[in-house]
């Protein structure tokens, strides 16, 4: 009996997928070029209706047609050496589905090639890590409409649900469904980063201990701020080391990894020309926290602030809240901006209110805010920017006199909150009637010519500064 999808990549996230179709009704082939991985496939399925084969011939004749493969390896010259050793046994109508985190040009040029041999490709976004794998993630999928609702059965049955509606999606045309995914990487980015500060802040700033914090994040999960991060971010607080009975967080080392999702999301704003600073800030957060032998001995050097500002708790503790919850509507908001720039540079034909709906379940960023977020697009489908919209009104002035408190009681501390500083630069930024860009212009026309327009009237001028 033909199987009636195949999986490459048998590694903990291919193998947890697999058993979430066979659990969904659905009969896989499995493939991996790793003999161990092969090997713990064909014992965790034993009994299943999914089976491992050992050669690639074999594997593609397993399945029926037209055949249906969905690729778990990782980004880049795996992904190519994949389908160049799956595509002399593909027949035009196939499908193939790109599930790890590419860059959306690979995904665009991949489908382009495909295409021209009537392979069909899908380029799809996968969040939730290795329990959302098994029990339901969030699936973002984009290339040919065609390609999709040949495995729509499929991604909707194994997907999250919420309300009942399953957390995938058709995204849109070539790279989208990777581009969404890379956006909501860089929210996420922006979240924990977001969240790591108003730790510090609350431990060296107003001098509370890991458990006083984690419960105050404990409470804050239990309203508005209720989101996957916050609810781990307790879970992580609450361990202690066995061996030393300390907080287990307050011995992990400083220094955050990443995989380069983040990385794209700030390059692709600024090829696009879209202002994300909260994203990009977390990014260089995270190569800041890496130079650390450089940080213990600027430590010992550089000089911070001659006194701590003196900070009452009972009195900022609110204000931490308000602006943790300020900075994460803004990480949706920036992300959302630029989701929107991007679908009119490269025609993906991105619905927002559809992505705010499957990020509601699944994934890493799904939060109670995206029900707000969802609401807001729906009501608005062209509104430029969430911090514009009615429904979050009340929380961006609340949270705005927050976030300007806790900044500034940072500084002068010596508390560094990238994020939330950068949030606030772009959320005075946005709001500016004026910024002084008009001096930057003057300059620019004084050493290069580049000539500037006026409030007076209309046209394009240049001056000769030096006359």
């Amino acid at each position: 009996m033909s199987q009636q999808i195949g999986l490459v990549g048998l590694g903990v996230m291919g193998r947890n997928l697999v058993l979430n179709m066979v659990n969904h009704g659905f009969s896989v082939a499995g493939f991996d070029l790793d003999p161990k991985k092969a090997s713990q496939f064909r014992e965790q399925t034993a009994g299943l209706t999914a089976q491992v084969y050992g050669g690639w011939a074999d594997f593609v004749s397993a399945l029926e047609t037209p055949r249906r493969i969905m690729m778990m390896v990782p980004a880049g010259a795996p992904v190519d050496a994949v389908i160049n050793e799956l595509q002399p046994h593909l027949a035009a109508g196939d499908v193939l589905i790109d599930g790890g985190n590419s860059h959306f040009t690979d995904t665009i040029r991949r489908g382009q090639v495909l295409e021209q041999a009537g392979i069909r490709y899908i380029g799809t976004g996968v969040s939730g890590g290795e329990e959302g794998a098994l029990y339901g993630p969030c699936i973002m999928p984009g290339g040919q409409p065609e390609a999709y609702r040949a495995v729509e059965p499929i991604l909707t049955s194994i997907a999250a649900k919420v309300n009942g509606e399953p957390c995938c999606a058709y995204m849109g045309s070539g790279g989208a469904g990777h581009f969404v995914k890379t956006v909501h990487n860089g929210i996420e980015y922006g979240i924990m980063q977001l969240i790591c500060e108003t730790y510090d802040f609350l431990h060296r700033g107003l001098g509370l201990a890991t458990p006083a914090i984690r419960d105050l994040f404990a409470s804050w999960n239990q309203a508005e701020m209720n989101s996957y991060l916050m609810e781990i971010t307790v879970l992580v607080l609450s361990r202690r080391d066995p061996g030393t009975g300390r907080p287990l967080v307050d011995l992990i080392l400083d220094h955050a990894e990443q995989k380069g999702t983040g990385k794209w999301t700030a390059q692709s704003a600024l090829d696009l020309g879209v202002p994300v600073p909260t994203l990009t800030s977390a990014v260089e957060a995270r190569i800041l926290s890496g130079l650390r032998d450089e940080r213990l001995k600027a430590s010992a050097i550089l000089p911070g602030p001659a006194g701590a500002g003196d900070m009452a708790e009972a009195s900022l503790t609110d204000s931490v809240r308000k602006a943790l919850y300020l900075g994460m509507l803004a990480c949706y908001a920036q992300g959302m901006a630029l989701l929107r720039e991007a679908s009119r540079e490269h025609g993906f034909g991105l619905s927002y209110a559809t992505i705010a709906r499957i990020w509601r379940g699944g994934c890493i960023i799904r939060a109670h805010m995206l029900e707000s977020i969802h609401e807001a697009l729906t009501r608005e489908p062209d509104l430029p920017n969430l911090l514009l919209s009615p429904v979050f009104a009340r929380e961006v002035a609340g949270g705005q006199e927050a976030l300007r408190q806790i900044v500034a009681a940072a500084a002068s501390s010596g508390i560094p909150m990238i994020c939330s500083a950068a949030t606030l630069a772009y959320y005075d930024s946005y709001r500016s009637a004026r910024l002084p860009a008009n001096i930057l212009q003057a300059q620019r026309d004084h050493f290069g010519a580049h000539t500037y327009r006026r409030l007076d009237r209309e046209g394009v001028f240049h001056t000769n500064w030096t006359e």
